[in-house]
């Protein structure tokens, strides 16, 4: 039996959808929003079994993947995110690259020698990753219109990945994928797909929400926005974020949003002219975690706001 675990967002969905255009199989589907950390927990495989783990950290779900590898399970794990320590067994096929130019999507392209390169562009573009999707399209020789497109396909893909649950979500990530999984060409998806004009439209006006919310604290190293407890402002959060890193590439920014919960929710962009401090930053508080240009924490405690915040520009002072 085969499983794919996949992240939520558009890296997890376009990295799975080139290694299942290439590699077709009857797998299992498991994902869930970008911040389910811990997808391995639902993997209920056996001896001779096959798992592909794509963009989750190996470090949330190492003691499930050790159980996995000694009950002879065979795993392939292709990540971009800080790992930790990786176990060594011969049952464990990692390929794990952590600079800030690369994601999983990239990995996979460069594992299938680029058979599926515009799906790649796309996951790139969701992964805000312009100058890699860029450069990565380069053989595609695809005019700036075309590349428009599989950009903003790539963001609304990503866009559907964030909130607190799925009800907060257009589509389960995996229905998402199944969405996709029988277009070779992201074009006839673009042009085709209701699930593709729904997000268009819910990414633009939940963007026009979030516009109208300007920083919490704003001074030379970055700014710092606060989001409020609705289900637009956690679905906009990974969107409104990278859309501020974009407009301001020479500062840091960080995003806050209320849980339900109470807590905060905190989705960190590094300056994209020094791509570099994000995960750091927010390995330093409980639930945090992440890559070198984008991180966040998942539960903070709104007494740890002002920690965070000076924690936030010692890290990106200039």
């Amino acid at each position: 039996m085969f499983y794919d675990v996949f992240n939520g967002d558009a890296d997890g969905l376009c990295a799975l959808h080139q290694l299942r255009l290439q590699e077709p199989a009857d797998s299992v589907l498991i994902s869930g929003v970008k911040r389910d950390l811990s997808l391995l927990d639902r993997v209920e495989a056996g001896a001779g079994d096959r798992v592909t783990v794509l963009d989750v950290g190996v470090g949330n779900n190492l003691d499930k993947l050790l159980a996995l590898l000694d009950r002879g399970v065979r795993v392939r794990w292709f990540d971009h995110h800080h790992p930790g320590e990786l176990p060594e067994h011969a049952n464990f096929t990692p390929t794990i690259h952590t600079h800030a130019d690369v994601c999983t999507s990239l990995l996979v392209d460069q594992s299938l020698d680029g058979a599926q390169r515009p799906w790649a562009v796309v996951g790139a573009f969701g992964d805000n990753l312009g100058d890699s999707a860029r450069h990565a399209a380069v053989p595609l020789g695809l005019d700036a219109e075309e590349l428009d497109l599989l950009r903003e396909l790539g963001e609304c893909l990503n866009y559907n990945g964030y909130g607190e649950s799925i009800a907060d979500l257009y589509f389960h990530p995996a229905d998402l994928y199944r969405s996709i999984a029988d277009y070779e060409d992201p074009f006839g998806y673009i042009w085709e797909s209701p699930e593709f004009a729904a997000l268009r439209a819910g990414r633009s006006a939940d963007m026009v929400l979030a516009r109208a919310h300007g920083p919490q604290e704003t001074r030379p190293a970055g700014a710092i926005y606060i989001l409020p407890d609705a289900a637009w402002a956690r679905r906009v959060s990974g969107a409104y974020a990278n859309h501020l890193a974009n407009a301001n590439p020479a500062g840091a920014h960080a995003l806050l949003t209320r849980s339900t919960r109470g807590h905060y929710v905190v989705s960190v962009r590094a300056p994209l002219a020094r791509p570099s401090g994000a995960d750091e930053l927010c390995r330093g508080f409980a639930t945090g975690g992440g890559r070198q240009a984008a991180a966040g924490i998942n539960k903070l405690p709104e007494s740890d706001i002002p920690l965070f915040i000076a924690a936030f520009y010692a890290t990106f002072q200039a």
